[in-house]
């Protein structure tokens, strides 16, 4: 029991520390005064900051110095204002209640200013989601053996760093009250059964925390059963969860819509099951406002939508008028036709992937330096799948080193020994000559 004398002194160096945080923020004397003033609160709070940290200190009956509370609190608060920037004074002053804002994009990186600190107290701004608050403040907890919480410290053995955990909390608050025993190890021990790299959980928390929170024998396993039935590749659950973990968080209803879909296209069940194998995520997409419309879209073009599907399930994620339209406007506007777009894209069906500018566009310049007709694109389009500078140009100046002649797809999709190979044939052809 810290006895009362002890506890006064502690507020005001609690009060102190913050007024001296909060003034190199940019706040005057006055208005750093005025904040203190309705934080009663947020300063009991760090207070008890200070008696979580130090707990051994007062059990033995010593008292901190300015220093050590200084020490112990400033961390803490430079970690809040990383964490709410512009709106730390919301925070303060409404702690552990929800603080306003008008918008928090906005401010996140806004210096804390006279001029600015009505507008961010403002009524009129919209309610932070105090869940958020506590939920980080949870996670922040030291013990008084110096520790994190027990599910951030088994998260941190998995490769998860302090700022990963927060980044999840802030996107997901209801992660901080998981239980370690009862959802969080449960959850993991069984994606290293299935053959997740442990450096990979991290990434596949980060990605989708719910998972967590899903029951294993009620949820996850009659889920990833029901895509089984569906043609997912069981061996390669491995790959298709590290790929997309919000797939097994999707209700049945959603799943069989979109597979029902790729029916309907004209795949088999078999290819289902590999369009679900390789790229998930297609669950994703709204039928009605991104698959039919992509679709229509490649149909009318008279491309086999149902190849297509299965050779490049992710192209039918891009938007049709910042990516699909301009990449064939780009190809006709060269003097192609629909007929060799079509050919190109059953040739190689992730070919609208690319970007027009960053890709196409120089690639297309120096294609135009090469000895080939226009031709040899339709015939190989898996020219834009390779690098402009460390495949394409130092091949072909081998060639031309060499003065001879390979096709495209020579050049650039055989194999080292190959390549020096074929390249061998064509010189000594040459000089048999």
């Amino acid at each position: 029991m810290v006895p009362p004398s002890l506890l006064a002194a502690e507020k005001e160096e609690a009060k102190a520390v913050l007024t001296l945080f909060l003034k190199k923020q940019g706040l005057s004397s006055a208005l750093a005064a005025r904040v203190i003033n309705k934080s009663d609160a947020f300063v009991d709070h760090l207070v008890s900051q200070l008696h979580s940290v130090h707990k051994s200190r007062y059990l033995v009956g010593r008292e901190l110095t300015t220093l050590e509370i200084r020490d112990a609190l400033i961390p803490y608060l430079e970690t809040l204002l990383e964490e709410y920037g512009g709106i730390l004074v919301d925070v303060v002053e409404n702690f552990p209640n929800p603080p306003v804002k008008e918008s928090i994009e906005a401010n996140y990186q806004n210096p804390i200013t006279e001029e600015n600190l009505d507008t961010l107290v403002s009524p009129s701004n919209a309610i932070l989601d105090s869940k958020k608050l506590k939920a980080l403040a949870r996670v922040s907890e030291i013990s008084p053996a110096g520790k994190f919480p027990a599910h951030v410290c088994y998260l941190v053995e998995l490769g998860m760093d302090l700022e990963a955990i927060r980044e999840v909390i802030r996107k997901f608050p209801a992660f901080a009250y998981y239980s370690l025993d009862r959802k969080i190890k449960p959850l993991v021990e069984f994606l290293l059964d299935l053959g997740i790299l442990k450096s990979d959980i991290p990434t596949i928390i980060s990605k989708r925390p719910q998972l967590c929170g899903i029951s294993l024998s009620e949820n996850l396993i009659p889920t990833m059963t029901f895509l089984e039935n569906l043609g997912v590749d069981k061996r390669q659950w491995a790959k298709v969860i590290y790929r997309f973990p919000a797939l097994l968080t999707y209700s049945r209803s959603k799943l069989k819509g979109t597979v029902d879909f790729l029916y309907e296209v004209g795949l088999s069940a078999e290819n289902v099951g590999k369009v679900l194998t390789r790229c998930p995520n297609i669950i994703s997409y709204s039928v009605e406002d991104k698959l039919r419309p992509t679709v229509e879209y490649f149909s009318s073009l008279g491309i086999d939508v149902a190849h297509l599907l299965q050779r490049s399930p992710q192209t039918f994620g891009l938007s049709i008028e910042a990516n699909l339209k301009p990449l064939t406007e780009f190809f006709l506007e060269r003097g192609y036709s629909i007929e060799d777009v079509r050919t190109m894209i059953s040739r190689y069906g992730a070919l609208y992937t690319f970007s027009v500018a960053e890709n196409l566009v120089p690639k297309w310049e120096f294609f135009l330096t090469m000895d080939y007709p226009k031709s040899e694109l339709v015939k190989f389009p898996q020219y834009f799948g390779y690098s402009l500078e460390v495949r394409i140009k130092p091949r072909y100046a081998i060639v031309k080193e060499h003065g001879v002649r390979l096709l495209l797809n020579q050049v650039l999709s055989l194999s080292g020994p190959e390549f020096d190979k074929a390249l061998r044939r064509k010189v000594k052809k040459k000089h048999n000559n």
